[in-house]
């Protein structure tokens, strides 16, 4: 969901995170991929101007992520 409201394509994910586009791919999936590999991904996207929230955030409905452009 990030990655397409960023319209960023799993290549340019996977160079930026430096990792593979298949681990872009397992990530997409659902599947587990070791927590520095997690941290890596979600540093850019927040860099790139995403929001993760929770499911306390107030009006959200639930976990979700939010575009701050």
């Amino acid at each position: 969901m990030a990655r397409i409201a960023l319209q960023m394509s799993v290549k340019e994910l996977a160079e930026a995170a430096t990792v593979s586009t298949n681990t872009i791919v397992r990530f997409e999936r659902g599947e587990g991929l070791k927590p520095r590999t997690v941290a890596d991904i979600r540093s850019v996207f927040e860099h790139a101007g995403i929001t993760f929230l929770d499911g306390d955030y107030t009006g959200s409905g639930g976990p979700g992520v939010r575009l701050n452009k």
